[in-house]
């Protein structure tokens, strides 16, 4: 259930909020709609009960607000706009990352594909899906986690007729299992055709909230609509006589053999139709698009009358009818009359004899007098229930009612299936934003792309040094010119540590509860230790390369490693390491893929020359024997040579761009973790 109590949006300078005290209620079971022309205010409401948006007054969602909802995405099924997702992702493997990131088993992706019709493209790339499938992909993800209540955005908008009698059919499933479905919308006609509930909205106010029989009836234009082997004769004599009698009605011809009537009654057109001798095969009441069975199920009537006053009502019901029948079975005119006779779908037929219209009123009100009659039976029979079976019978009616109409077969009550329930781990596993990153990493070629070029640059760039010559060795292997302020396996190791953070912005695929990129240290962790491991592959990957090709272009004189290769290789990884590690922190603080490489560029040629004029001053003193001197204040020798690990990493840091690098680590760790935990406390 959910209750939206004040909702008032910040106002916009010297306009108005674009919503002011929204109040409204979305009971479990039933689909409420969000109706309202352009500029009406619906995205906005949903924006506010989301907390994506800054405004006051509170939404409860089965009693909680949703920041008091330790997962968000486990009680709520959001769909806000298109699917949030990196363009070159695979439908599969979006929804494996999803399940990563919310801790349900990865199979869970194959159930719900199954049942939103997308397992024949879940190989297909995201930025390929149409229109509709990009809608079935987004319930997909709003179903994943198993929801409580649904929350969609113009779900039905761009669809075709096919697709939105799919997607309404998922949404009946939903809420005959007990669900809370809200939904916007800004055609009348499909707000009473899915909904149970219609709340519109003008300029930012409820200007009604009403059950949707009510608002068809109140809001949307009656007709009457026919089907006939005749349609054009019945048009032009109805048009006639309307015109005789100064009547206004309007005729309009549907596709096929149907007319749609407004204006007038069943009666009036199936008197019509019997007098010209007009066979007519369906004569019903509608209300804008829907049927006559659309309109009963969802009328506040039978709702409160429920299953059993139907039941018995039915088997009187289906004798009268069989009277009638055999009434009319005796009659000449009988082939003429079957049509509307016979339809007993329709709300009034046409009638046979004179004396017909009149037997079938007294009919319908003996069954209703004792549909009546029984009806409080029932309700005292309920009240003698205890508070807690009422209780479970609530709850175990709508999955009942949802089994028996599936149970029905393929017919055209029956509903769709969903993904079986699961559930959800209770407790956080560390390895839940280690597995989420991998998934993520791996789901899109961009970090392979981005290795591949490194390495080919790097190699080129060393041949080419080698080749002019002056260059030193360990600059050589790495293939890091003087005129350049990083090398490449650097600059990439930063690159694929901005990606890291700033794809999550640009597509935010952890932001569809929240909306946007939740700063969790788990979270952190698992990205700075992921990128850890490709920035020390990358950095082993490109040493290798350059080697090789030194060796097979100029020999084995260039590719001999030095003496000092331990120092060496323990700067080379700390380089490589802290530029991709500056990149995952740059990218989260700023949100920014861009701004994260910047960072990563701005040490060397920023922060670098400050640390040079800070170091060469006649004060600082220099490093030199600190193996030994903490070999002697721990009055034991190091093990394994271990004072050689410690030089490498003072040596390292004493560097300029080592120092430089170090201190911009700092800096960003400490705004990162200042600005996560500023958000927790607030």
């Amino acid at each position: 259930m959910i209750q939206a109590i004040g909702l008032t949006s910040d106002p916009r300078k010297d306009l108005p909020p674009a919503v002011d005290d929204v109040s409204f209620e979305a009971s479990a079971g039933r689909v409420t709609a969000l109706l309202g022309g352009p500029g009406s205010g619906k995205t906005t409401v949903l924006r506010l009960m989301l907390e994506l948006q800054r405004g006051r007054g509170v939404t409860y969602f089965r009693g909680r607000p949703l920041h008091r909802i330790a997962h968000p995405s486990r009680e709520v099924g959001v769909v806000l706009g298109d699917v949030p997702g990196h363009p070159s992702r695979t439908v599969r493997g979006h929804l494996r990352m999803l399940c990563a990131a919310a801790g349900v088993p990865a199979r869970r992706a194959d159930e719900v594909l199954e049942v939103v019709g997308l397992v024949s493209l879940r190989d297909e790339r995201l930025s390929t899906l149409s229109r509709g499938m990009d809608r079935r992909l987004g319930l997909a993800c709003a179903l994943l986690t198993d929801p409580h209540t649904l929350v969609l955005d113009n779900p039905a908008g761009g669809l075709s007729t096919r697709e939105k009698r799919w997607l309404h059919g998922m949404l009946r499933a939903h809420v005959a299992q007990g669900g809370t479905v809200l939904l916007t919308t800004a055609d009348p006609k499909e707000a009473a055709r899915t909904a149970d509930r219609v709340v519109t909205l003008e300029r930012g106010r409820v200007v009604a909230d009403q059950e949707a029989a009510d608002f068809a009836r109140t809001r949307l234009r009656p007709r009457v609509a026919v089907r006939t082997p005749h349609a054009p004769r019945l048009a032009t004599l109805l048009t006639k006589e309307a015109r005789t009698s100064h009547r206004s009605v309007e005729v309009v011809r549907e596709s096929g053999n149907r007319l749609s009537v407004y204006g007038s009654t069943c009666a009036d057109v199936g008197e019509t139709a019997f007098r010209h001798g007009i066979p007519v095969h369906q004569l019903a009441d509608e209300i804008g698009d829907m049927g006559p069975a659309a309109v009963a199920d969802r009328s506040a009537a039978d709702r409160s009358a429920g299953e059993a006053a139907r039941a018995d009502v039915a088997p009187q019901r289906k004798a009268a009818a069989t009277r009638s029948a055999g009434s009319r079975g005796q009659t000449a005119t009988r082939a003429r009359g079957g049509g509307p006779t016979g339809a007993e779908s329709s709300s009034a037929g046409a009638p046979a004899t004179a004396s017909q219209p009149a037997r079938k009123r007294r009919e319908r009100a003996a069954a209703a007098q004792e549909a009546a009659a029984r009806t409080p039976q029932a309700r005292s029979g309920n009240e003698q229930r205890t508070e807690p079976e009422a209780e479970v019978a609530e709850r175990g009616a709508p999955r009942q009612r949802a089994a028996e109409a599936r149970s029905a077969g393929p017919g055209p009550d029956a509903l769709p299936e969903l993904p079986p329930p699961i559930s959800v781990r209770p407790a956080p596993s560390p390895l839940r934003p280690l597995r989420y990153e991998l998934r993520r990493a791996a789901g899109v070629g961009t970090g392979f792309v981005t290795c591949g070029v490194v390495l080919l640059v790097s190699a080129v760039t060393a041949v080419v040094l080698a080749r002019i010559g002056h260059t030193p060795r360990p600059r050589l292997m790495a293939g890091w010119p003087q005129q350049l302020p990083l090398p490449p396996a650097a600059l990439g190791a930063g690159l694929l540590g901005a990606l890291a953070f700033g794809d999550e912005f640009r597509h935010p695929a952890l932001a569809t509860d929240r909306g946007t990129v939740p700063r969790r240290l788990g979270l952190l962790a698992a990205k700075l230790f992921v990128t850890t491991a490709t920035a020390l592959l990358l950095a082993v990957l490109t040493l290798g390369c350059d080697i090789e090709m030194l060796y097979l272009v100029y020999g084995r004189e260039l590719a001999e490693v030095p003496s000092d290769w331990l120092s060496l290789s323990a700067s080379w990884f700390g380089l490589v390491v802290g530029c991709a590690w500056a990149g995952v922190l740059a990218a989260g603080l700023f949100r920014s893929t861009t701004a994260g490489l910047a960072a990563v560029v701005a040490v060397p040629v920023a922060v670098v020359p400050v640390v040079q004029k800070v170091v060469e001053g006649p004060s600082v003193r220099t490093a030199a024997g600190f193996p030994l001197r903490m070999r002697e204040l721990l009055l034991n020798q190091w093990p394994f040579g271990g004072e050689r690990y410690v030089e490498a990493a003072a040596r390292l840091v004493a560097q300029p761009v080592g120092g430089a690098l170090t201190l911009s680590l700092a800096a960003l760790l400490g705004a990162f973790l200042f600005t996560t935990l500023r958000g927790k406390v607030r």
